[in-house]
């Protein structure tokens, strides 16, 4: 009888052209973001995470400055551009290509002065960090260290970061011509914690582990510790060196200071593209702008939602 049940349900199921449902494999994507460097750890971040929650989507991350981003988005080289640039003006003689970008803020982010940890200056002004840049300061025994000659670090051109840094601090005056110029802020941070006397600005993402508020002692400058971002798996933005970071005319770039504009050197972090988002650079910034996303944004720096 059970023979007889098998073969009967074997013929109806042949009869009715039973066939397996076919597997359907996603799409591979890819999406292409070049730009800030500055921007990179909190990038790592959010692009491992889409990836993890969408499989075929890979990502082709890259540097190059946040003017160099625009341009290449701009040019269609590229899906979206990561920049700290505020939009131009619009009488500026810049590109109409370049004013008609789309920019999405997605962060607040802000410079942070960084020194070797064993540094015993703990808080500089504007004023003083524009006249230790130009070269009017140059022994640490100026501002209250130890006998040395002071060692500058910058940035290179068209980077945000040093576009920022001479707007704010610099003004009319020119960075010393003897500042050693470092292409990204983890060469930065390398070098300033290798070197005792050295002095740099970096993207707070870079010393975020230092950076913690609302807890007891969080308006005392932070203790030396690594400066190893928080971004697990990450070897490439991690660093083995120590550096400290100061204060600027008594703030410290904290993410509630960042919020609340108490800092002098904040900045936005954007996401830019040729017009509106579509497709799954769309999908991407929804997500970046999405509660999760925020989420890991505020691992970095100051979120916008």
């Amino acid at each position: 009888m059970r023979l007889l049940v098998s073969l009967c349900l074997l013929a109806m199921c042949l009869s009715a052209g039973c066939t397996q449902s076919p597997v359907t494999t996603p799409q591979p994507v890819l999406i292409r973001i070049a730009g800030a460097n500055s921007m990179r750890p909190v990038l790592l971040a959010l692009t491992e995470e889409f990836s993890r929650r969408h499989a075929n989507v890979v990502f082709d991350l890259r540097g190059g400055g946040s003017t160099l981003g625009q341009q290449d988005v701009a040019a269609g080289k590229i899906d979206l551009a990561a920049s700290i640039l505020a939009p131009p003006a619009a009488d500026e003689t810049i590109a109409a290509e370049l004013r008609n970008l789309v920019r999405t803020p997605i962060g607040i982010d802000g410079l942070a002065l960084v020194v070797h940890h064993t540094n015993k200056v703990e808080s500089l002004t504007a004023v003083q960090l524009r006249d230790i840049f130009d070269g009017k300061l140059l022994n640490w025994q100026e501002v209250g260290g130890a006998d040395g000659d002071i060692l500058l670090v910058s940035r290179e051109d068209g980077s945000g970061a040093r576009m920022l840094f001479e707007e704010r601090i610099m003004g009319a005056e020119q960075v010393s011509l003897t500042a050693i110029v470092m292409p990204t802020s983890a060469d930065v941070v390398d070098f300033v914690g290798k070197n005792p006397l050295a002095i740099g600005y970096v993207s707070r993402s870079f010393v975020a582990a230092q950076l913690t508020e609302n807890v007891p002692g969080a308006d005392m400058p932070p203790a030396p510790q690594s400066a190893a971002t928080p971004v697990p798996n990450r070897a490439e933005i991690q660093t083995d060196v120590e550096v400290r970071v100061l204060a600027v005319d008594g703030e410290f770039p904290y993410i509630n200071n960042l919020a609340a504009q108490q800092y002098p050197l904040i900045y936005p972090l954007m996401l830019v593209s040729k017009g509106a988002p579509k497709g799954w650079p769309a999908r991407f910034v929804d997500f970046v702008l999405s509660p999760a996303g925020q989420g890991i944004v505020q691992q970095f720096s100051a979120p916008v939602r």
